[in-house]
């Protein structure tokens, strides 16, 4: 159980390392007016349109994804109990 447990706090340790890395990436995109930032984890930074930041799309985009990623962790949940991963 012991093992288990180390394991667990390792594939915990090597996620929020992995997170800290992507988030450090950023893309920016401009479609015609519209200028998009983003960062590797998927959080959107800034979104401005005719040059004007827009903090109410901004806000619904991020809580959006999160919702969505709420949803399909919630989805799988049961499907990942049947991995084995090594050292667990």
């Amino acid at each position: 159980m012991l093992d288990k447990m180390k394991g667990l706090y390792k594939l915990k340790k090597q996620a929020d390392e992995l997170k800290k890395k992507m988030q450090l990436i950023t893309v920016e995109v401009e479609e015609k007016n519209i200028h998009i930032v983003m960062r590797g984890d998927n959080n959107v930074e800034s979104i401005s349109i005719n040059g004007e930041e827009n903090l109410d799309i901004k806000r619904a985009f991020n809580r959006a994804l999160k919702e969505t990623q709420k949803k399909v962790a919630k989805k799988f949940q049961g499907d990942l109990a049947g991995f084995d991963f090594p050292g667990m």
